[in-house]
């Protein structure tokens, strides 16, 4: 029969006490752990916020073909620089570099997607020819573009119309998929259909300062 932890010398009876409490503190560590994975609670790292980002609107990505329509329509050659607002996954961008010879730049809020653009670019091999930034598109210094291309939403694309016009040169040229930018009279409009759905692009140039 066992003696009881009253009969046990002094030594051994610590040794089993620190094992039952290692086996106590694995119990719970493990509990938390699965405890923060079924609540869904992210862990959180130098690079990246904690929690999900709030955005103003979702990621749906731009077809091809009307990317290639909105950078034919905006003329742009190999001399310009493309910034995308709200770039996604960086196809605008990409093909900017890939197909047309600029350089781009492209500026998102979602970590993530940054990620995949910096990705898709590598694979490209434009991955020297375009950056990405995680950064609020209404903080982003855009001053350098020639060349900004949207797909956002009316609302934004309206509280965007000070910064690009106060930013820009003149003559730069601003590209957007569905959206117009709130009164502001586009100097061309055309329709791109793809599967049967038919699709605005719009272009503005920078007008000249007073």
């Amino acid at each position: 029969m066992g003696r009881t932890s009253a009969e046990l010398p002094l030594s051994a009876y610590t040794r089993v006490m620190n094992r039952q409490m290692t086996r106590l503190l694995r119990l719970v560590l493990a509990a938390a752990t699965l405890a923060g994975c079924a609540a869904g609670v992210p862990w959180a790292s130098d690079s990246e916020p904690a929690g999900p980002v709030k955005l103003d609107v979702i990621f749906v990505p731009t077809d091809l073909t009307i990317v290639n329509a909105m950078l034919t329509l905006a003329g742009v050659t190999r001399d310009d620089v493309v910034y995308d607002l709200g770039c996604g996954d960086g196809r605008i961008v990409i093909a900017a570099a890939k197909e047309f010879g600029a350089r781009g730049v492209g500026v998102d809020l979602d970590p993530r997607r940054i990620r995949e653009a910096r990705a898709h670019a590598d694979r490209a091999g434009v991955g020297d020819r375009v950056t990405f930034r995680v950064e609020d598109l209404f903080d982003a210094d855009i001053r350098n573009a020639t060349v900004v291309t949207l797909f956002l939403s009316p609302e934004l694309n309206a509280r965007l119309r000070p910064k690009l016009v106060s930013q820009l040169r003149p003559g730069t040229r601003i590209v957007s998929h569905r959206y117009g930018i709130a009164d502001w009279v586009p100097e061309r409009t055309i329709t791109v259909t793809v599967l049967e759905t038919h699709h605005h692009v719009f272009l503005w140039r920078v007008p000249d300062r007073p």
